[in-house]
């Protein structure tokens, strides 16, 4: 039964309907990227599928506008895919359960991926319809954008004609982006070798749970924990406070640019402080929820005991604990020409203990260079003074500020006239792939838009349907002015 047959733009949920039937996590491309060629094939569309799974699609220009400027369509096919502790569903395997009331869309218990598929369909949608005027149109579809934009990095652009962009990777209906962040992923070990648990030790799984989580770009200022760098706090106090503890593994996140929601660490304790440890832990439970509760009120800390054959020793467990402390997180700086924007922040996304010792993951996001690669100094500079290594990976360009702009002007007229509101111009602290095309592509302008989207990377992920149903006529009207 198809769940979102009722909605208007009917084209633009069919397809979009279509696309969440297959699993598209980012690294995980290959059947949505050919279900996009399959779509070009049967409308008799040139396309191009690159060996990174890629697309771009071509459309001729309708009839009175052969001689108008290509437009370049643009958005990404691949999602975080993020679900609830009891959510059985393989994303790597199975499609999303989606569910709407109407007025909204979002996936039972996952992720809805609106971030990006809503674009896909959209322009899959007006690549379809042979009653739209528009100019030659170029669809470009892009993967692993959520994990460094690794595929805009590796898209040949040579044979890109348009020199607009519309990019729809945006989240809020009617502010229109002209400039983000630069962004890079710092991948960090601290080496720790394993020792056998003694048998005079208890044994405990310390679980940080009921967090928010949320975009790393899109909602760092909102002061929602991140329980990868809280779980670092608390077993830095326990150990201050027992005065001897050891770290069998901590463990939380999947992605470097999600604010981590759940984080579960091991560990061996004296066993004559047992009680002691158990009642740190209650008590600690009590400041997390008074610190969190005004941004992060579901916050939990509790501890069960458990069975371990083995952790790292105390001083390669404090060595560990020192550096999770001493490390920043969340915002660093402020923006001073875009009020309330983020200039400056990272995100403690992933960690995990492996065999060797102690892996985490950083997204590190500025929109100036240099504040970029002070923060990739500091975290060096803590990490290697632990006895670490840090190295870097996805390092991406900002976007700059046009201050003189058709496109910008023809976007805002377009939506003006559709919605009867006026667009608001900003910049984003959020990574978006406009800067890499504008590298690629002498003389490229553009924008990002796109429909209301909530709670992205997260099970409250939601996506508003008449939202989406502006949007999508304003692309229409935008083309239909592109003359």
């Amino acid at each position: 039964m198809e769940i979102l047959s009722g909605l208007e733009p009917q084209k633009v949920f069919e397809y979009f309907e279509k696309l969440c039937r297959v699993p598209h996590g980012s690294g995980n491309t290959k059947q949505i990227s050919d279900l996009c060629v399959d779509f070009a094939r049967e409308l008799g569309l040139a396309c191009r599928q690159d060996q990174v799974n890629n697309v771009v699609i071509w459309k001729e220009a309708s009839p009175g506008y052969e001689n108008a400027a290509p437009v370049i369509l643009q958005g990404h096919i691949d999602m975080v895919c993020v679900k609830t502790a009891d959510c059985p569903k393989d994303m790597a395997k199975e499609g999303l359960d989606l569910a709407t009331d109407g007025e909204w869309i979002w996936a039972e218990k996952t992720s809805l991926g609106g971030d990006n598929g809503i674009a896909v369909a959209m322009i899959l949608a007006i690549l379809a319809d042979n009653d739209l005027p528009h100019p030659p149109l170029e669809a470009v579809f892009t993967v692993d954008e959520e994990v460094g934009m690794d595929g805009a990095f590796a898209l040949d652009c040579s044979d890109l004609k348009g020199r607009k962009l519309l990019n729809l990777d945006s989240e809020e209906e009617g502010v229109f982006t002209v400039s983000c962040a630069g962004g890079v992923r710092l991948d960090c070990v601290l080496p720790a070798g394993e020792e056998p648990v003694d048998p005079g030790e208890a044994c405990y799984a310390v679980t940080l749970s009921g967090l928010l989580g949320g975009h790393s770009g899109g909602e760092i200022h909102k002061g929602r924990a991140s329980a990868n760098q809280v779980m670092g706090r608390v077993l830095y106090s326990a150990m201050e406070r027992l005065g001897a503890m050891r770290v069998a593994d901590i463990r939380g996140g999947r992605f470097e640019n999600v604010i981590c929601a759940y984080n579960q660490a091991k560990v061996a304790v004296p066993g004559d402080r047992a009680a002691e440890f158990e009642a740190f832990i209650k008590q600690f439970d009590g400041i997390l929820k008074n610190e969190y509760a005004g941004c992060d009120g579901g916050i939990t800390l509790e501890c069960e005991k458990t069975l371990l054959d083995a952790a790292r020793s105390p001083e390669a467990t404090a060595r560990m604990l020192h550096v999770l402390l001493a490390l920043p997180q969340g915002v660093q700086a402020m923006n001073t020409d875009f009020p309330g924007l983020v200039q400056t922040s990272l995100n403690l996304g992933v960690m995990g203990m492996e065999e060797d010792g102690l892996h985490f993951s950083f997204s590190v996001r500025s929109c100036i260079a240099s504040q970029k690669e002070m923060m990739v100094q500091r975290v060096a500079a803590i990490v290697e003074f632990g006895g670490g290594t840090v190295s870097q990976r996805g390092n991406y360009p900002g976007w700059q500020y046009v201050r003189d702009s058709v496109l910008r002007e023809d976007v805002l007229a377009a939506y003006r006239q559709i919605s009867g509101k006026e667009g608001r111009i900003e910049a984003t602290h959020g990574g978006l792939e406009c800067g890499l095309f504008i590298e690629k592509i002498p003389g490229l302008d553009a924008v990002s838009a796109g429909p209301e989207l909530h709670d992205i990377h997260s099970p409250q992920e939601r996506l508003s349907v008449g939202s989406t149903q502006r949007v999508y006529q304003m692309v229409r009207e935008f083309l239909k002015r592109s003359r």
